[in-house]
């Protein structure tokens, strides 16, 4: 039976909603799950995981090194914990990109990276060719360390107990690596990553000021703001807006894509939202290809009367 290991992500003593969605992926698989959190304190963060349904174990790793999440600070510790698992599976945003690498290194295995659907213990789809093909591909004989394409599975519920362990792991940890300070964007806006809807503009807008029609329709639905990498390179917005390929990759229940053409690596982020309008005046853009709902029209015209309109 598989024992399967995964290492939650966290922020601000908060359990990031990708876990949940890990776990899902870890379901899948089938056999036993355990968390692992890994903080300066992890009990307030344990007890969140414990609550997620299928979870068996909490394993507490609280140690003065882990205030903050430094890859090269946490995977000799995972190394040492992953012992007696068949699977370390890791959130597929930026925190499991940056350390499973190092994980799968240390334990002399082949990493999968963005598993998207299970077959098994060691079969999984993953997207290559920026998200147009899906492969299936057969994880080799040990441990299978693994990053989960988070748009692709729904969390699992609360309403778990599972038990909650302190554990100490005995790893060196390097000394050329330490922690100097995070710059963050603020926003009140709902996150990129995970908000239920997401309101994207273009290069169409023209300027960093005319994103403010995005900003106020995205206000009055509650939407999160993203933008495409041709709306980043020409500076209307800062890169971690960027929805794409080479940036977020979302799955909305509804996507508004706002003077955006479609290029095949922004189409790559937004593949798995559940529903996608797109609003061009181009009536020939590949955004049109892929949207549920499409409306031809002046983005300065129309977006603005939508908003009245709500």
């Amino acid at each position: 039976m598989s024992k399967i290991l995964v290492i939650a992500e966290h922020a601000d003593g908060q359990l990031s909603a990708g876990v949940a969605k890990t776990v899902a992926a870890a379901k899948g698989i089938g056999g036993e799950i355990e968390i692992a959190v890994f903080a300066a304190d992890a009990a307030a963060v344990a007890d969140q995981a414990a609550k997620l349904d299928g979870v068996s174990k909490v394993l507490a790793v609280s140690n003065a090194a882990n205030a903050n999440p430094v890859a090269a600070i946490l995977a000799p510790q995972i190394v040492e914990l992953a012992k007696g698992y068949s699977h370390v599976l890791f959130p597929g945003g930026t925190f499991g990109k940056d350390l499973a690498p190092r994980v799968a290194a240390k334990l002399d295995v082949q990493q999968v990276s963005d598993i998207m659907a299970v077959h098994g213990a060691s079969s999984f789809d993953r997207p290559i060719y920026a998200g147009n093909a899906i492969t299936t591909v057969e994880a080799p004989e040990g441990t299978v360390v693994a990053t989960v394409r988070l748009a692709s599975f729904q969390g699992v519920a609360e309403g778990g107990s599972a038990a909650v362990e302190a554990v100490t792991v005995d790893a060196a940890l390097p000394s050329h690596t330490r922690y100097v300070k995070l710059e963050a964007q603020k926003s009140e806006r709902p996150d990129l990553q995970s908000a239920a809807r997401v309101v994207s503009g273009g290069r169409a807008l023209g300027s960093s000021e005319n994103f403010k029609v995005v900003y106020d329709f995205a206000d009055k639905i509650g939407a999160a703001v993203g933008a495409s990498r041709a709306a980043v390179d020409s500076g209307y917005v800062p890169n971690d807006m960027q929805v794409g390929q080479t940036g977020k990759i979302i799955a909305p229940e509804l996507y508004f894509a706002v003077g955006i053409s479609g290029a095949i690596q922004h189409l790559a982020g937004i593949k798995d939202a559940r529903t996608i309008v797109a609003i061009n005046k181009d009536p020939e853009a590949p955004i049109f290809e892929v949207a549920d709902f499409g409306l031809v029209g002046d983005l300065f015209q129309v977006l603005p009367e939508l908003t009245g309109k709500l």
